[in-house]
């Protein structure tokens, strides 16, 4: 692969258009996750090859979870557990000295046997520093910042007067161990750009973002690569 200067050190995708693509096929509409796993297999392969070190993927929202139908939900569960078992296994993940992490309400939500493989997962890659994929499942950006405050605020009843700032925040945020995100990636996006639930609110404060037209299984290594270099060319501004 040709060599981009001026990487991202940081990627967030938020893959929309799983259902959307499955319906078009004429497929239940949630076996397009199913899908959708390979395209995120193909895409990651492609992070790892251009050296980026963090790789950060929206797998499910807390509404997910919660509120879609049980069939669907249930399908889901079964993903997890099954890719997250392969996961701790990879040859590629060990071989790149790939960190998992995974954030959100998965241990309180999740069935025993999913949350169990996504552990097996953890552990496995725990002293590996090459690269952090990151998975978000059961989250919402709001959920986490909500939580954050929270405990705030128990640290406040003891500790009077408390400085609040930046860095106090940011040590209590589910997410405190990554660094801000230079670019979201959100596919599916025709007509509709938008950000979803907060998606790591504090970190992306300053992220460059992509919307894609394509729905997130018919997302490619090719169209990945090229809005790679994109960012590459243009100059961050942070707000200014």
């Amino acid at each position: 692969m040709e060599k981009i200067k001026n990487l991202p050190q940081h990627i967030a995708v938020i893959p929309d258009g799983n259902r959307r693509w499955a319906k078009k096929q004429g497929f239940n509409s949630w076996l397009g996750h199913r899908q959708g796993v390979e395209s995120l297999e193909k895409v990651l392969k492609a992070a790892f090859d251009l050296g980026i070190p963090y790789f950060s993927f929206w797998g499910s929202s807390l509404d997910n979870i919660t509120k879609r139908s049980r069939p669907e939900v249930k399908f889901l569960l079964n993903l997890f557990a099954k890719k997250f078992t392969e996961l701790a296994k990879a040859k590629d993940i060990h071989q790149n000295k790939v960190q998992i992490n995974v954030f959100g309400r998965w241990q309180e939500l999740f069935p025993k046997r999913v949350s169990g493989a996504i552990e097996k997962a953890i552990e496995a890659t725990k002293n590996y520093r090459q690269y952090r994929l990151n998975f978000f499942l059961a989250y919402n950006g709001t959920d986490e910042m909500l939580e954050t405050v929270r405990q705030i605020v128990k640290i406040a009843k003891k500790q009077n007067p408390l400085e609040i700032g930046p860095e106090l925040l940011k040590s209590h945020l589910w997410t405190k161990d990554l660094p801000p995100i230079d670019l979201i990636i959100r596919t599916g996006s025709q007509g509709d750009p938008h950000n979803s639930a907060g998606f790591m609110m504090w970190d992306s404060a300053d992220s460059q973002l992509h919307f894609s037209q394509t729905l997130w299984p018919d997302f490619t290594r090719k169209e990945f690569t090229e809005i790679i270099k994109g960012y590459s060319q243009r100059e961050k501004r942070f707000g200014a």
